[in-house]
């Protein structure tokens, strides 16, 4: 092994708070790099650049530092103990997440949107995608294209599903293992950069799925460096408990939070599964997570995906929204009678929908029969915008055997999809809509992965086993994860968009996201202004009343959930109807009746 070359004279006088973080840093003024890791468990650590080794000197508590008179490109792995293996802080990985890192200069992009400051979640219309099958090429480049289709959609903003690098050339991203580096085949780290800022520049923000509950089972180093990061005093569904207690582990999520914001001028973070991130600090993982991710300035999101109904996500641990899934299950129950599975303890229909909307969610507080024990807490103390309701994602989508969507089952026809859109969007809280969803797609979604050798043997049969729970997958041969062809079945098909029913339903999204937009009732996002009913199990009513200035007015909207006609002049409503047509979801004017699946917006004034 190499010996130490002397440290840099400005060292000791850095200031900047990256002298700290782990991994490789360049030093300013192309002084060279600083390669810093910890561990709890090797005695003798190098750096091995280029083929060769370098001893790094400890600075004690597990912690070795070197700097060399390398720059960016560099490849590199840390050695411990004599063993080569690759920096889990890595900020790029071009070979994979089992080869070398790179030394890249996350300063180095020339921003031109300096002057975005993000979103409030009030003005937020998501539009959830997967970069790989996004477009045909399955890169950042290539989905920036596609940038002004979303600005003329009208959603306002994007979340990204993850990127953080995970095994193989294809998969969801729920798998990551190296948080810091962005996933290579959708392009280096500049791209990523390059995407935000044409979305910014655009109006858009950009917010991204993140995954701080597990790390993927192949290619994770970090227990090689230190078990201590995981603990066995919680348990995963996907492998060893993440220790939010220990410092280090701690440091690592939420310095990624803040790389993620900072360094990729990304507006917010959606946070995978935070049921499953127990902790038992003093100050719970979320909490410090939504402190710090709220302390950059300007505006940065923070989103819970967590299925159980729990206030206090927003109230107390002080994250801006939550996913809900019971509004989903609750539609997709009415378009389709599905109760298998964990729609099981949906009904479906108008009432049960116009609970779901006026109590924000289904359960609060009642028995979960999946679990047989309570679920959920009242959502009182929320406003709408904190609820992001969505009648497709990639989950209710994917985790299918076939990946079909909701639009492509039996029983659920053009219109009542249609409808189903129509509530979703001029509800006053906040919608997230699945890529293609907006023209209805002809695409499946359904999980993909390339793991290798029995790893990936256990995937497939493990998909198998995930859908003996549903009666009506049990005689349906399941998509094989593993296989390419999963993976190209789920690329949008970009010719769509102009072709027959395909069009007619974006011209509906365009209408109703204008609609969401300029309506100065609709842009109301208070509780106090809504309200919800039904007439018998087939006629869903919302009604949205404001009296504050320029905003003043009624708005009604009427979806036939049922399987027959519905007249206008015969319903046994609470409240007269206002008089205006505002928007049909078939189109039409001089509606008097709804057919079913119909949805129709009325206003006040005239």
């Amino acid at each position: 092994m190499s010996h130490l070359l002397p440290p840099h004279p400005g060292q000791a006088q850095e200031s900047d708070a990256r002298a700290t973080r782990l991994g490789a840093h360049l030093l300013p003024g192309g002084s060279g790099t600083r390669f810093r890791l910890w561990t709890s468990t090797a005695r003798e650590v190098a750096v091995r650049v280029g083929g060769v080794d370098h001893d790094m000197p400890s600075l004690g508590g597990g912690v070795y530092e070197l700097v060399l008179p390398v720059g960016v490109g560099a490849r590199y792995r840390f050695v411990l103990d004599g063993a080569a293996w690759p920096d889990p802080y890595a900020r790029f990985l071009p070979d994979g997440v089992h080869g070398e890192a790179e030394v890249v200069d996350l300063d180095a992009y020339a921003w031109q949107h300096t002057d975005w400051r993000g979103l409030p979640l009030s003005e937020c219309v998501f539009y959830e995608l997967h970069v790989g099958t996004f477009t045909p090429e399955g890169t950042y480049r290539a989905a920036q294209e596609k940038l002004p289709h979303l600005k003329h959609l009208g959603v306002t903003a994007i979340e990204l599903m993850p990127v953080a690098a995970f095994p193989g050339a294809r998969g969801w991203g729920y798998d990551g293992v190296a948080l810091y580096a962005p996933y290579a085949p959708y392009g280096r780290p500049e791209d990523l950069m390059a995407f935000v800022d044409a979305a910014h520049g655009l109006g858009l923000a950009v917010i991204l799925d993140v995954v701080y509950n597990h790390f993927g089972p192949d290619g994770n180093y970090l227990s090689l460096y230190s078990p201590t990061y995981f603990t066995d005093r919680f348990s995963s569904a996907w492998g060893a408990g993440l220790d939010y207690a220990e410092p280090h582990m701690r440091r690592l999520i939420t310095g990624n939070a803040r790389m993620w914001l900072r360094d990729y001028h990304l507006d917010g973070l959606r946070l995978d599964a935070t049921q499953a991130m127990p902790d038992d600090s003093p100050t719970h993982i979320l909490a410090e997570l939504a402190q710090e991710v709220h302390a950059l300035g300007g505006t940065h999101l923070l989103l819970a995906e967590d299925y159980r109904n729990l206030p206090e996500l927003v109230t107390d641990y002080g994250l801006d929204g939550i996913w809900v899934d019971d509004f989903h299950h609750e539609v997709r129950v009415t378009l389709t009678g599905d109760r298998d599975g964990y729609y099981r303890p949906f009904t479906g229909g108008a009432a049960a929908l116009a609970n779901a909307i006026s109590r924000g969610w289904v359960f609060e507080g009642q028995t979960w029969p999946l679990e047989d024990r309570p679920r959920g807490k009242s959502a009182d103390a929320l406003e709408s915008p904190n609820f992001v309701y969505f009648i497709q994602n990639h989950d209710q989508v994917g985790n299918r055997a076939l990946g079909d969507r909701v639009h492509h089952l039996p029983h659920v026809t053009p219109a009542a999809f249609r409808g189903a859109s129509t509530l979703l969007l001029t509800l006053p809280t906040t919608p997230l809509l699945f890529m293609g969803q907006e023209w209805a797609a002809s695409t499946p979604f359904p999980f993909f992965s390339d793991h290798h050798g029995e790893l990936g043997a256990a995937v497939t049969e493990g998909r198998k086993w995930e859908f003996e729970g549903f009666e009506s997958f049990r005689d349906v041969e399941s998509l094989d994860p593993q296989a390419a062809s999963t993976f190209e079945a789920a690329k949008l098909n970009w010719a769509e968009p102009q072709e027959g029913e395909h069009a007619r339903t974006l011209a509906l999204y365009r209408a109703l996201l204008h609609l969401r937009k300029t309506d100065p009732v609709l842009q109301n996002r208070e509780r106090r202004h809504l309200t919800a009913g039904s007439v018998g199990d087939s006629l869903l009513w919302v009604g949205t009343v404001t009296g504050d200035g320029a905003g003043a007015g009624e708005r009604v909207l009427l979806w036939n959930t049922g399987s027959g006609e519905v007249k206008l002049d015969t319903l046994p409503l609470p409240f007269p109807l206002p008089p205006r047509e505002v928007l049909h979801s078939e189109n039409r004017a001089g509606v008097t009746k709804l057919l079913p699946g119909e949805a129709l917006l009325l206003g006040s004034p005239a």
